[in-house]
């Protein structure tokens, strides 16, 4: 699994869509196929030697994984921190289920801090992981199968 680590990679896997969502959390993907993830070039202001067109956003197709925990939301670095490491830690469990996709998982509303008083608790990282495993659970669910499917039996 890569990381995200540029501003342009994270906003093309905010572009791709939302898949699944939790109160506090939601999972972005873009999926990555060869046309999808090569950078369009403009040509016409470039100084020097133009750059190639093997230029890539994603330098490879793979499983990419980004955490944004916004300072709106959790305002202690601390709390910030401990969040992205739940964030890495349960996407790597997902790992194999997972698309090559490009992923970022957004925190969208902050935790009570009249529940959480600590910024590292051992209540909060647990509430933490387990939204985030029901957020990965459901991105990871298959598709229903098509009703037609379902009468051929």
């Amino acid at each position: 699994m890569q990381r995200l680590k540029t501003r342009p990679q994270f906003q093309a896997a905010l572009a791709g869509g939302t898949v699944s969502r939790t109160s506090h959390f939601a999972l972005h993907r873009l999926s990555l196929t060869p046309a999808a993830s090569v950078v369009p070039v403009d040509h016409t202001d470039t100084n020097g030697p133009a750059p190639s067109g093997e230029q890539a956003l994603f330098g490879l197709v793979d499983t990419w994984m980004g955490a944004m925990v916004p300072k709106r939301w959790a305002r202690r670095a601390v709390t910030r921190n401990a969040i992205k490491r739940q964030i890495y830690a349960v996407s790597q469990n997902f790992a194999d289920q997972l698309p090559d996709a490009a992923h970022v998982v957004r925190l969208r509303s902050t935790f009570d801090r009249k529940l959480f008083v600590s910024a590292t608790s051992e209540p909060l990282k647990l509430a933490v992981r387990t939204e985030l495993e029901q957020l990965f659970q459901r991105a990871c669910r298959p598709a229903h199968p098509l009703p037609e499917a379902r009468h051929a039996a």
